[in-house]
């Protein structure tokens, strides 16, 4: 578990999966993936991440706000293996969605900083990377605020179909030394 003066980095809950579930058939949150998810595909995604959490001990956490105990979304580490297709793989890159209610609050940048810091202090990484559709603003927005950098290597992201219009990614890094904290 990972803590912030707002938040908190956790492990996954079975309380978690209709909110999340939720959040998935929300087209405003989901503007910049392929497709909604149903119900079921959210739980598997859910369940993966709280497997890889069991396994490696960080991933893809649940985001608790702290003071209501509301669940916003997720915020967290994956790696990327090098037959990824991602420029750079293998990799660990940071990634986040959170509820459409809870944007314009620094969620996503708050948390980000505490996942940076775990990846950097813990488990001694030297850089990290996200990724993100090019029409992405609002994730490309929290990429720089947490000190990353476009590293100019966009990319058709490789599970997305030839022509898809999200499949053109841009990549974004961030080194150890950089982290603000």
């Amino acid at each position: 578990m990972i803590e912030t003066d707002r938040l908190i980095l956790r492990q996954w809950r079975d309380s978690d999966l209709a909110p999340f579930a939720e959040m998935n058939r929300d087209p405003k949150v989901m503007t910049y993936f392929p497709s909604l998810l149903s119900a079921r595909e959210s739980n598997e995604l859910a369940e993966r991440f709280q497997s890889l959490i069991l396994d490696k001990g960080w991933g893809f956490w649940a985001l608790e706000q702290k003071n209501t105990g509301l669940f916003l979304g997720f915020v967290g580490l994956h790696f990327q293996e090098e037959e990824s297709g991602i420029p750079n793989a293998p990799l660990v890159e940071i990634g986040w969605r959170l509820s459409s209610s809870s944007w314009g609050n620094g969620f996503a940048p708050e948390a980000a900083k505490a996942a940076l810091a775990f990846a950097f202090d813990t488990l001694n990484l030297s850089e990290v990377y996200a990724f993100t559709a090019l029409q992405n603003l609002p994730s490309k927005r929290v990429m720089e605020k947490i000190g990353m950098h476009n590293t100019h290597q966009d990319f058709n992201h490789p599970k997305l179909p030839k022509g898809h219009s999200l499949e053109r990614h841009c990549l974004y890094r961030i080194q150890s030394e950089a982290l603000i904290k």
